[in-house]
């Protein structure tokens, strides 16, 4: 039979490794949700960045398409 103390150990070392099972698979949560977080917001700025890009070509072209063509 074990004794209360051995007993006692016992318990606090099976809590502990649940505690640290538990809190591991929370950081990697968290870790892939930044990680996610991350990638969507780097996508929507790469967005952002090509819509501007491309709203300045077409101001840039704007005044070729307002001007008559030439005919000779």
């Amino acid at each position: 039979m074990v004794g209360p103390f051995e007993s006692g150990k016992d318990t606090v070392q099976e809590l502990t490794e649940s505690a640290a099972t538990h809190i591991g698979n929370i950081a990697t949560i968290i870790t892939g949700a930044v990680r996610d977080i991350a990638r969507e917001t780097g996508d929507w700025f790469t967005d952002m960045i090509e819509m501007r890009e491309a709203a300045q070509r077409a101001k840039e072209d704007a005044p070729n398409l307002t001007q008559p063509p030439k005919t000779d």
